[in-house]
């Protein structure tokens, strides 16, 4: 339909009628009228069907009584717009398009639109006359008044707010209000269904509900959505399988996310972690050495080649593994603790005492690395140091419960049994699932002869979760207990079940055979004894990993031939390898604090990662880095704790109330 169309004599066509419409409807003219004496025509502040009748009684009432102040000119053009007119009794009214507001907004204003239309006609009505019959004639013609556009729910949002839902959810994940974070996330899913981030942290928020059947039905979506390019969702939803007990499945996920992206580092060494604990010692190398081809020189891979090698007993190549980890990243927190605990087992100390330094310099705020040398220097005699190690880790961790029961433990050794209460107490109000605190708080009341409270703390920690390790531990404590104040029966039963969660427990076969041993029952405790050697799994590491490393590495020895100092000939690089597994003990240890027994730095080009000198000032590291003061850590602790016990309780009231009763039953 054409709205506009010119004419001659300033004349225009207001609507084009189409061929199927009536003619006579639409066929109108208006003249265009000139009147100088008139003031320019102004809108009321808002549009509205309201102002509508106002308009018409107006122009009814369009002559005014000062018609003979009107010059002449304007009336000649009047009269001649009128008789070229062909509606000649009237003009036509354009109606305004119809405004109208949204919500309460339209209460607010329709006393501003009603005087806006009175002022209008007000003024007006004192402007140049106008046919009053125009009026009528719009009437009978309704102009277009559009509908209220209003906006689609279905409209995408921009895509910042994608990244702000994420971090939002993430901060309510981080705060135990898991409702409102699923609620963004699947929210962001309606309107971003093929991003994969959103599917992977959904999952891990059902996860931490333990909404398994839900995190895995989330994860099967996202691999449809993304058409099982992301790896990132296979890798998590093998994680989830390998957690619910599904070996078979988690396999063959790490295997999808390994297709859809071979260089993805964590699927290989997820995989490999998971062949390690089903004892499959070949497997997990060929994994770990497919990672090294595909993704090159990685801290993870060297690690945990590392800690394989010190499992087998091959110290020196350990020693080199990690420092070729610390290498691709010095910053890792984790390569510095596995170094120094192996460091550690060899009572080395002074060489894991500088690696626990390197630790905590490499990630200031780690609570493992405050932790593990916390407890370091107690194991060590330096009880003083160690505590105080333990109490910046929980000024700098308020909220992990492991280093207060270390200090729980460590107060009740060299304190007392309440000091200790109240830390294992403030422990079980932090993170309640947490089973080793209650066995530890158990453990001490047994030893403070509380065998009542004893028995409802191990019942405590097997209630949250019975099939776990840390429940075989808490089933052999709780045997112990039995069989020191004769309960024989309940202690033998406790010790089958202990066994029947982790067979391979040599303390529970052993503490059963000799409960059957003070009985006099030495045939039975034999039985035991030969009952663990027949079904004990043997692990054996061939030492062929030693000479077929490089075989592994091969792939990837563009990118770390520097670091062995090898050339194009394979024989020399083996050579190289059987030098660094030949080395003396004293010649490793010094390579590890900073004189390489490897190659040359000015060779290879490389930074040597180096250990701080023993001259290391913990006071003023904690007091420069992290802003601490040493002599008030006690004062902190306390007010941490009375902060801390403020947000446990806010947090306990989002939790859901399925979630809440599996805590309150002992």
């Amino acid at each position: 339909m054409q709205v506009f169309s010119s004419c001659p004599k300033s004349q225009f066509l207001l609507f084009s009628p189409s061929p199927s419409s009536d003619p006579s409807k639409f066929d109108c003219r208006i003249p265009i009228k000139n009147v100088r004496s008139s003031p320019p025509l102004k809108l009321p502040p808002r549009y509205s069907r309201e102002w509508a009748p106002a308009l018409e009684e107006k122009r009814l009432n369009a002559e005014s009584s000062d018609d003979e102040e009107v010059n002449k000119d304007s009336e000649v053009r009047r009269t001649r717009s009128a008789i070229e007119s062909p509606e000649a009794d009237g003009f036509l009214v354009v109606r305004r398009p119809t405004m109208e507001s949204f919500g309460e907004k339209t209460d607010a204003y329709s006393n501003v639109t009603v005087e806006g239309a009175k002022a209008e006609e007000e003024e007006r009505s004192s402007s140049s006359p106008i046919d009053a019959g125009l009026s009528k004639l719009a009437k009978k013609l309704p102009m277009f008044e559009p509908k209220t556009v209003e906006l689609s729910p279905d409209v995408k949002p921009l895509g910042v707010n994608l990244e702000l839902a994420l971090y939002r959810a993430k901060v309510l994940a981080r705060k135990y209000q898991f409702e409102e974070a699923e609620r963004i996330l699947r929210q962001c899913i309606t309107f971003w269904p093929e991003d994969g981030r959103l599917y992977v942290a959904l999952g891990k928020v059902l996860t931490k509900q333990s909404k398994y059947a839900e995190a895995r039905t989330v994860y099967e979506r996202g691999c449809q959505a993304t058409q099982g390019e992301n790896p990132y969702i296979w890798q998590c939803w093998a994680v989830l399988e390998n957690k619910m007990g599904n070996i078979r499945r988690a396999r063959e996920l790490f295997d999808a996310a390994t297709v859809a992206d071979k260089r993805h580092i964590a699927a290989w060494h997820g995989w490999a972690v998971l062949e390690l604990k089903q004892e499959n010692i070949k497997k997990a190398r060929n994994l770990l050495g497919k990672g090294l081809k595909y993704c090159g020189g990685n801290e993870y891979i060297y690690q945990t080649l590392a800690l394989l090698e010190a499992k087998a007993n091959r110290i020196e190549q350990a020693r080199y593994l990690f420092r070729q980890a610390t290498k691709c990243n010095p910053k890792s927190c984790a390569s510095w603790l596995a170094w120094a605990q192996l460091e550690m087992q060899q009572e080395n100390n002074l060489a894991a005492k500088r690696l626990f330094q390197e630790a905590v310099q490499a990630s200031p705020k780690n609570r493992f690395a405050w932790h593990v040398w916390g407890v370091f220097e107690v194991n060590v005699g330096n009880i003083d140091k160690g505590r105080k190690l333990l109490r910046i880790g929980h000024a700098l961790n308020p909220r992990d419960p492991v280093i207060l029961q270390s200090l729980a433990l460590l107060e009740y050794k060299n304190s007392s049994a309440n000091v200790a209460r109240v830390l294992f107490r403030r422990a079980s109000e932090l993170d309640p699932t947490h089973q080793p605190v209650w066995i530890a708080w158990g453990w001490m009341e047994w030893k403070e002869g509380n065998l009542g409270t004893a028995r409802d703390l191990y019942q405590r920690a097997l209630s949250i979760d019975s099939t776990t390790e840390s429940a075989a531990r808490c089933l052999h404590a709780w045997g112990v207990l039995e069989q020191r104040i004769g309960n024989l029966t309940a202690a033998r039963r406790l010790f089958r079940s202990s066994l029947n969660i982790n067979s391979q427990s040599y303390v529970t076969w052993m503490t059963w055979a000799s409960l059957e041993e003070e009985q006099g029952n030495f045939a039975r405790a034999e039985e035991i004894r030969n009952l663990y050697f027949q079904q004990r799994i043997e692990v054996v590491d061939d030492a062929s990993w030693v000479m077929g490393f490089l075989d592994i590495i091969d792939p990837a020895l563009d990118s770390i031939k520097k670091l062995l100092n090898l050339d194009n000939s394979y024989l020399k690089g083996q050579d190289s390898f059987k030098n660094i597994a030949g080395t003396n003990r004293a010649s490793a240890i010094e390579g590890s604090l900073g004189r390489s027994s490897g190659p040359n730095n000015e060779e290879t080009g490389e930074e040597e990662p180096r250990l701080t000198s023993s001259g290391f000032d913990l006071d003023t590291f904690i007091s420069d880095k992290l802003r601490l003061d040493v002599s008030k850590l006690d004062i902190q602790m306390e007010s941490s704790a009375i902060s801390e016990s403020k947000k446990v309780r806010s947090s306990r009231r989002v939790l859901r109330p399925e979630n809440r009763n599996c805590f309150t039953s002992a």
